[in-house]
């Protein structure tokens, strides 16, 4: 089968910044299903490990990397109950294991959901990876909860990010939270309204861009962008007893002292911990997935697709890490096989 990996981390416009190459089609075993992808797309932990991964090192086999993905099961491992042959599936998969920048790819089946049926792989290969980053940090992080908490305010960083865009609509459409997003440019500002933000502002003047439009506190903050830029501001915006919740990678200490006054509580949240260390609840990524994909096709949310390249090449793989180092990337960007 076709892949595309890297030996050494390098500028993503050196020439060997992505290689093409072929492999041996893997074997469904144990609780792994092996899917056909027909479609993924990229996060800026893509970008982020292949710069940093093989510094200073060079493989023999090519690293394949990317975490999400849509397709068709090709095949079940002997001790699966979740799938069968032909299933559509989408997923985000393990950090640890070999990723989905390939034709086929085995992934254990508790962190694999149904497709959304109302959306071609496309689209749905855009929603995985931060579908279930938005709702473990809403639900199983801060457990925000419809009946209890709508109505209350909401404070998102990062509202155009691929993260925040589908923050948005579970934060407004499924928890009925007032929700108001940062975005900088008159594109993204658009973007985030799009997605259902009841108030954009730029991220630059937190504070005094929440007063213009009559917030002095919110009850909840979600960071997608940088939780050290924001800090002090998210000290001094959070209504007491409220919560903070992250996904950021802080270069310097998050001083968590200044929120005792408050009562306000933190929460971090990675959407690799349960595939990574194999937790106990692993399988509720499936579920999640699942509830994702009903939602999707109840209309409740929708993809937040926004740019497709076509082919399974290592030209397309170069541009859209390309796009997304410039951090100006808006919704997700998603490369159809």
């Amino acid at each position: 089968m076709k892949a595309i990996g890297f030996k050494t981390s390098l500028p993503v416009g050196e020439q060997h910044s992505f290689i093409e190459f072929e492999t041996e089609k893997p074997v469904a075993t144990g609780r792994n299903i092996l899917v056909k992808i027909e479609a993924v797309s990229v996060n800026p932990v893509d970008y982020k490990i292949r710069q940093g991964s093989l510094k200073d090192k060079v493989e023999e086999t090519p690293k394949v990397i990317g975490w999400d993905a849509a397709g068709t099961v090709e095949e079940v491992g002997e001790n699966t109950s979740l799938f069968k042959k032909g299933d559509k599936v989408f997923y985000a998969g393990d950090i640890t294991k070999t990723g989905s920048n390939q034709e086929y790819q085995l992934v254990d089946e508790r962190i694999v959901g149904f497709a959304p049926k109302s959306i071609d792989a496309t689209a749905a290969a855009a929603m995985p990876l931060t579908s279930l980053t938005a709702y473990e940090l809403f639900f199983d992080r801060m457990r925000l909860s419809a009946d209890r908490d709508k109505g209350k305010s909401i404070l998102i960083i990062g509202g155009a990010g691929g993260v925040g865009s589908v923050a948005i609509q579970i934060a407004k459409n499924i928890l009925g939270l007032s929700v108001i997003a940062t975005a900088s440019r008159e594109n993204s500002v658009s973007w985030c309204k799009k997605q259902g933000a009841d108030f954009v502002i730029n991220h630059k003047n937190l504070v005094e861009e929440m007063k213009a439009i009559g917030f002095d506190q919110v009850d909840f903050i979600a960071d997608f962008v940088d939780v050290n830029q924001y800090w002090d501001a998210f000290v001094q915006l959070i209504k007491p007893q409220g919560q903070i919740g992250s996904i950021s990678d802080p270069t310097q200490p998050v001083n968590l002292r200044q929120l005792k006054g408050k009562s306000v509580s933190f929460h971090w949240e990675l959407m690799f911990t349960r595939s990574m260390l194999q937790t106990e609840d692993m399988e509720s990524q499936h579920h999640i997935l699942n509830t994702v994909a009903r939602w999707l096709d109840e209309g409740k949310i929708s993809s937040t697709q926004n740019s497709i390249l076509t082919g399974l090449t290592a030209k397309n793989l170069k541009e859209a890490h390309r796009l997304l180092e410039s951090g100006t990337t808006i919704g997700k960007l998603v490369i159809k096989y």
